[in-house]
């Protein structure tokens, strides 16, 4: 079974910068395409970024675009968020997730990981 963890979070002052991980174990593959998800106490789940499985593409959430960063390393099975310029309403649980399907990552990713809270006080 695939297993994702997430490490990194944790509490900054706004406009500092976090970078998370999640390391990716099990029956996994290069190709998945990986990414961010966050949910905040009472709101619904929010797309934050992705990455294809090469690498070469990545797309972002409007919220978190120009500040936010995703990336890999694949022979590591490793994504990573740079976060900087954090603000109050980054604060949330953050949620790693993989699917074979760029398509389905976007929406219903088909592995999760535990989450990492992320907190920024105002």
């Amino acid at each position: 079974q695939v297993q994702l963890v997430e490490s990194g979070g944790g509490l900054v002052q706004a406009g500092g910068s976090l970078r998370l991980s999640c390391a990716a174990s099990g029956r996994t593959f290069s190709s998945y395409a990986m990414g961010w998800f966050r949910q905040a106490p009472g709101k619904e789940r929010e797309f934050v970024a992705a990455i294809s499985g090469s690498g070469f593409t990545t797309i972002y959430g409007d919220s978190v675009k120009g500040r936010f960063t995703i990336s890999r390393e694949i022979a590591k099975n490793t994504v990573y968020l740079q976060m900087n310029s954090l603000k109050p309403e980054d604060t949330g649980v953050y949620y790693c997730a993989a699917d074979d399907s760029c398509l389905r990552l976007g929406s219903a990713p088909a592995y999760w990981g535990q989450g990492t809270q992320v907190t920024v006080p105002s």
